[in-house]
C-alpha cells in the first residue's frame, strides 16, 4: 500500500511540473460556452453526469488548456482516455472518430469567433 501511495506522489508531482511549464489560458466563461456547446460529453455523448476538462492533446504530449485543445468529457472516457493521442484511442472504444473531429473543429472555430469579437458575442 506504501508503494502505491509513493507512485501516486510521484505521478501528482510529475503533473504539477508539467502544468507549471506551459501557460493554460482556457477561463471560467470559456469553459461555460464549450459545456454548452457540447452538450455532454465530447466523446460518447452522455449527459447528466459530471464533466470534467480533457485536453485533446494531452499536457504531458505538449497540450495545454486553450479553447481549441479542452473538451468536455466524463470521468469515465477522461480516465479511460488518459494521456493517449484522441485518434487511436476514439478507433480502439469504436466511437465516431470523423464526427468527434468534425464537430470539435466546428466548436473550436465557433467559439473562437465569438471570443475574438471584444462584446464577447452578444449583441
Amino acid at each position: 500500500m506504501a508503494a502505491s501511495r509513493t507512485r501516486s506522489a510521484v505521478y501528482s508531482r510529475r503533473r504539477k511540473r508539467r502544468m507549471a511549464r506551459v501557460t493554460h489560458d482556457l477561463d471560467a466563461a470559456q469553459w461555460d460556452a464549450l459545456t454548452a456547446e457540447w452538450g455532454g460529453c465530447a466523446y460518447c455523448g452522455s449527459t447528466g453526469r459530471a464533466l470534467q476538462r480533457d485536453c485533446v492533446l494531452p499536457i504531458s504530449r505538449g497540450g495545454r488548456y486553450t479553447l481549441e485543445n479542452v473538451v468536455p468529457a466524463c470521468g469515465s472516457c477522461n480516465a479511460s482516455k488518459c494521456n493517449d493521442e484522441v485518434t487511436s484511442w476514439l478507433r480502439r472504444k469504436k466511437l465516431d472518430e470523423r464526427a468527434f473531429l468534425l464537430r470539435h473543429r466546428e466548436i473550436a472555430v465557433a467559439l473562437a469567433a465569438r471570443f475574438a469579437d471584444p462584446d464577447g458575442g452578444t449583441s
